[in-house]
């Protein structure tokens, strides 16, 4: 009996009532073993074959968690798998949020209540097509510090982080009565190095952290050796042949299994620009099947990608004489469950597979859910609601231009401004805009330049006279994978120069737009000018239902829907549309704020009931 139920037995007893009652207590969930076999998964000290999908809790609204959750078993997969991601749950140092779609730990004990296991891949670095990787801006701050090596700094900091993570999730392992089965240390790091005491050193912060479960490591076939540490698993990725998946762990592992596929690749990303990545079923169905009837474990990733939402999105660059790839906000990935959650055709032919290879005596697979459905409401006729600008936070002035990393801005844009003496046409250059610049002369759009196209020189024409330049610059996504993963500061990152001279005395505007711009301004009527702009709408819906924004008569920006961030949009493709989730959707009134950067004078928005993502499209496009 704990101290804070005495005063209600003394009041029990006073009145002759007698004592009162014990508390109840829940009772405590059942503990499991989950162990290595020499060839197979041991659960409670019998064979267990892993059959996952991955799906990322920040990519699902929260409000569909159980959806999905149920789709993935209605596929007949047993087990889920996520990563935890580092800059959603410390966004700034020692700010740490675990709470609505942060929550991971109540994604896990979701997965527990629908019948499922986890797998769980907590590391800092995740990769995912994830902005910087997983890592939080902030530690490019700090002077010396080196990601995924033994540097002090970088290791204090990951320590406080793993801590955190344990906090919430080492007592929903197996062993203390929780769903998750086995937890990955580090990630594919045998692509970027072979360090086994930097490996060593994660292996103890995550004992520390309260992991006492199984442990593992995945790489790809060409770096299992390399990423892989003496006495934990090492699973592979990209591989579904079984005599190459016995091959590989039998030559990192003592000559034995288990043989698990912790990344099986169903279809890819995309990023801006290019074409929407589509694999056929059939070409992956062969596959699966042959691992499963190897009776080896296997995660799919994706089983389903959702949307990457509040600037999360990552890119890839391999280093000069290549193109910088912002990846799309869509992540779709062509997975056996879409975009909204529905089962595609692919989702049917994996599952006929899976069902091949249920245990003897499993129940019958749940039904193949219904796909949701999906309206186009009417269109919205947009309000001016001002100037972007209008939103910044007061201005930082510097002698040289500062990066969003000096600003301590994450993400979203910065407003870069000063005076020029006018008069003729000059040459601007910009050394290194990161990633996207809107040139602006007093207050008029000159040009653009775009980090994707290696763009960072404009011709100006200059009014005579003083001269206002604004540069508006937004992060398009940092760099998550590859070596360049510490040159990852963005907006103006080096100098500015304007006629071959370099350009002084700059105040630097935030718009972090961590929330929807919704403030309204006193100038109402729409500007002149084609500065940035933000307008606003409201609409009305009787029953709330998936939807999809048809942005191809915008430019580019982003959208927010009763607050929530729907993602970015860019009339080059290959998204078009923006999805619109039923759940952040309200009976009734429901508002619409859109940020463009290039088509400020268009006002009118458009739903459609299927997401456009295999157009892709001219820069013409973008033109008012």
């Amino acid at each position: 009996m704990t101290t804070r139920f005495l005063p209600l037995v003394l009041a029990g007893v006073g009145l002759g009532l007698g004592p009162a009652p014990a508390p109840k207590r829940p009772a405590p969930a059942p503990t499991h073993t989950f162990a290595l076999g020499a060839s197979q998964f041991l659960l409670d000290g019998k064979p267990y074959q892993i059959v996952s999908g991955e799906l990322h809790y920040p990519r699902i609204p929260r409000e569909a968690w159980r959806s999905r959750l149920r789709a993935a078993k209605a596929m007949g997969l047993n087990t889920v798998g996520t990563y935890v991601f580092w800059n959603a749950h410390e966004p700034q140092p020692g700010q740490f949020d675990f709470t609505g779609n942060n929550d991971v730990a109540a994604f896990v004990k979701m997965a527990q209540e629908e019948g499922l296991w986890v797998t769980l891949r907590p590391s800092p670095y995740v990769c995912a097509e994830w902005e910087f990787g997983g890592y939080p801006y902030w530690l490019q701050n700090i002077t010396g510090l080196k990601v995924r090596s033994q540097e002090p700094q970088y290791l204090a900091a990951y320590r406080r982080y793993l801590l955190a993570v344990g906090k919430q999730l080492a007592g929903l392992q197996v062993n203390h009565g929780g769903p998750i089965l086995m937890v990955q240390v580090e990630n594919e790091y045998g692509s970027y190095g072979s360090d086994k005491v930097y490996l060593t050193q994660n292996k103890k912060m995550f004992e520390e952290a309260g992991f006492d479960g199984l442990l593992y490591t995945c790489d790809p076939a060409a770096d299992v050796a390399a990423g892989h540490l003496p006495g934990l698993l090492p699973a592979v990725n990209g591989v579904d042949k079984p005599s190459q998946i016995r091959q590989l762990v039998n030559a990192n592992h003592d000559g034995k299994g288990p043989y698990y596929v912790a990344e099986w690749y169903p279809a890819w990303f995309d990023w801006w620009g290019t074409e929407h990545h589509t694999v056929p079923a059939a070409k992956y169905t062969p596959g699966l099947d042959s691992v499963l009837r190897a009776g080896m474990s296997i995660n799919m990733y994706m089983f389903h990608g959702g949307t990457t939402r509040d600037f999360m999105n990552g890119a890839n660059y391999k280093g000069p004489g290549t193109h910088y790839e912002p990846q799309i906000s869509s992540y779709d990935y062509d997975a056996p469950l879409d975009e909204a959650g529905n089962p595609t055709a692919k989702f049917r032919a994996f599952r006929e597979v899976i069902a091949k290879y249920r245990p003897a005596g499993a129940p019958a697979l749940p039904p193949v859910p219904a796909a949701k459905p999906s309206v186009a409401f009417p269109a919205v006729q947009l309000t001016y609601n001002g100037e972007l600008m209008s939103r910044a936070a007061a201005p930082v002035a510097s002698q040289k231009p500062l990066t969003f990393e000096k600003l301590k801005q994450a993400y979203g844009l910065v407003q870069y401004r000063t005076t020029v003496a006018g008069g003729g046409e000059k040459w601007l250059k910009i050394k290194d805009v990161r990633d996207y610049a809107v040139v602006l002369v007093n207050g008029k759009r000159a040009g653009t330049l775009d980090r994707r196209l290696e763009q960072d020189s404009l011709r100006l024409t200059l009014p005579a006279g003083q001269v206002q330049l604004d540069i508006v610059v937004e992060n398009l996504g940092r760099i998550n994978f590859g070596k360049y993963l510490l040159e990852n500061n963005k907006g103006i990152t080096k100098s500015v120069t304007l006629g071959g001279k370099e350009l002084t005395n700059w105040q630097h505007y935030g718009l972090p737009l961590a929330q929807d711009p919704q403030k309204a301004t006193a100038k109402t009527t729409r500007a002149s000018n084609d500065a940035p702009a933000v307008s606003r709408g409201t609409f009305t819906v009787a029953t709330p239902t998936d939807t999809y924004l048809d942005m191809r008569q915008w430019g580019k920006g982003v959208v927010w829907i009763n607050g929530h961030n729907l993602g970015r949009y860019w009339a080059i493709g290959p998204q078009q549309t923006l999805y619109v989730p039923a759940e952040w959707l309200k009976k009734g009134a429901n508002t619409v704020t859109v940020l463009e950067m290039l088509k400020t004078k268009q006002a009118t928005l458009t739903f459609l009931d299927h997401p456009i993502l295999s157009e892709v499209r001219p820069s013409s496009a973008l033109v008012n």
